[in-house]
């Protein structure tokens, strides 16, 4: 039956006719799953570097049905994760209309849908709702309330004339709500232990109380929840009954490989299409520069490894650098907006605040990110190039030569330098080897902050722009 035959059922009788299967959430994820395994399709669109770690586990806890909990420092796209098992649902399913908690045509729930398909039968009204209305999520915060999550009496049913112990009396929380569907809890450590305890049967007994009012709800959910490890290990911040109603425990991880981080970079960032006639080109190495400040200051003994340093991180440097990339282009007029190192020393500020620093840390925030930033150039520049063959280079800036560069100087001047050591052309062949201006302004940038953070060359800022000169230390040798 297509899409457009499913959804022109409009009662429970048609429904019958029609043979339709209601399936439990878990089975539903399971029959898709293993259809989109069978012909070998992407399981979860977007989800990179975890294809031989954290998605073979995801694939077993989900097959199984289990209710899972995703344990990682911030920014390892656990949420992206949650939010990817959605699409495993059916894209239409059908509950009764106008029901608060989708119930199932056939089998309903509450007090409201039993009464009405009692009553009606198989003329009983159906609607069909989307994937996306069968997602709930909450984020877990010490003001969270049983009322939230599950729910509570409405004062307004009472003040119409129903009494207490009517079913119907009752207005229904979040988890509820995505009956039929999958709820989510970010950060669960974080809820208050009274919450905590309120969840323990909508996982496993499916008993909701209410006030005092036992009612027999079974809830069909599944419960995705993530967590900061440390979190779920500490003692108090999670209570132990929770931890064992979740059935898989799956540790997720950063990026294991530089281009794993800036390929998750480029499908995030806000800054994919530009416009105005304008290219935007970045050059491996400056990708791989902006990956490896991250990754080295997730190495960083100077830096909190129990918060972590996100990909978000990675994701903003790369749109400072390419804004600031853009922005002089469009004001010069130049065609292609192709990032320098003087694009990616912002990267230094806008990093601020994205991590934390150890209390045992010697040096401020500022000079920390500054030694990480020489750190990456250096991984960078010793994986393509050795100092020695920039010894033309060196000496011209031995008889007080200095050489500007700025975000914004024009790529035009840049060339003075290639004129004078025509084998730099040459050893820009190493980073794409293009001739145009706002490439050889990019390349050049790079080989001066190689020498420089060689201690070959020395860099002066002053006002936005920075100066190259010859090293005095070197020079007086």
């Amino acid at each position: 039956m297509n899409k457009k035959e499913l959804l022109s059922i409009k009662t429970t009788g048609e429904l019958k006719k029609a043979k339709y299967k209601v399936l439990s959430v878990r089975e539903e994820i399971r029959k898709n799953l293993l259809e989109r395994l069978e012909k070998n399709q992407t399981i979860f669109e977007g989800i990179w570097g975890y294809e031989d770690t954290v998605i073979p586990h995801l694939i077993n806890a989900l097959v199984a049905g289990h209710d899972i909990i995703l344990l990682g420092e911030r920014g390892q796209g656990k949420t992206r994760i949650i939010r990817s098992i959605v699409n495993l649902l059916d894209e239409y399913v059908p509950k009764i209309a106008g029901c608060e908690i989708n119930d199932n045509p056939y089998d309903p729930i509450c007090a409201r849908c039993k009464r009405i398909l009692k009553e009606k039968g198989d003329d009983t009204e159906i609607e069909w709702i989307g994937r996306d209305e069968r997602f709930g999520e909450k984020l877990a915060t010490p003001d969270t309330t049983v009322a939230d999550l599950i729910g509570d009496i409405d004062p307004i049913k009472v003040a119409q004339g129903r009494v207490l112990s009517d079913p119907e009396v009752i207005h229904f929380g979040l988890i509820p709500r995505t009956n039929r569907g999958i709820f989510a809890i970010n950060e669960l450590p974080d809820l208050p232990e009274r919450i905590q305890v309120a969840l323990f049967n909508i996982m496993e007994e499916r008993d909701i109380q209410i006030r005092g009012y036992k009612i027999r709800l079974p809830i069909d959910v599944l419960v995705v929840a993530t967590a900061n490890p440390e979190d779920y290990t500490a003692r108090g911040r999670i209570v132990t009954p929770l931890k064992d109603r979740f059935n898989s425990m799956i540790r997720t991880h950063y990026p294991k490989r530089r281009d794993i981080e800036i390929k998750i970079a480029k499908q995030e960032s806000f800054l994919r299409t530009l416009g105005n006639g304008i290219k935007v080109e970045i050059p491996e190495f400056i990708s791989n520069i902006i990956s490896e400040f991250t990754m080295q200051a997730r190495k960083s003994e100077e830096i909190s490894k129990y918060s972590g340093v996100s990909v978000r991180m990675t994701i903003s440097n790369y749109d400072i650098a390419v804004a600031s990339a853009y922005k002089r282009a469009f004001v010069l007029h130049e065609k292609y907006a192709v990032p320098r190192i003087s694009d990616l020393l912002y990267i230094i500020t806008t990093s601020m605040g994205k991590i934390e620093v150890e209390s045992i840390a010697e040096k401020s925030e500022v000079e920390i990110l500054e030694k990480l930033f020489k750190k990456a150039v250096k991984v960078v520049f010793d994986e393509i190039y050795k100092i020695h063959e920039f010894e033309q280079l060196i000496a011209l800036f031995r008889d007080d030569f200095k050489f500007e560069i700025s975000d914004m100087k024009p790529s035009s001047e840049y060339s003075i330098i290639f004129e004078k050591i025509k084998d730099l052309y040459q050893l820009s062949s190493r980073l794409g080897g293009r001739s145009e201006a706002e490439f050889l302004a990019s390349y050049l940038e790079f080989f001066l902050e190689g020498l420089y953070v060689y201690n070959r060359l020395s860099r002066e800022a002053i006002s936005g722009r920075y100066y190259y000169g010859a090293n005095p230390y070197i020079r007086s040798l």
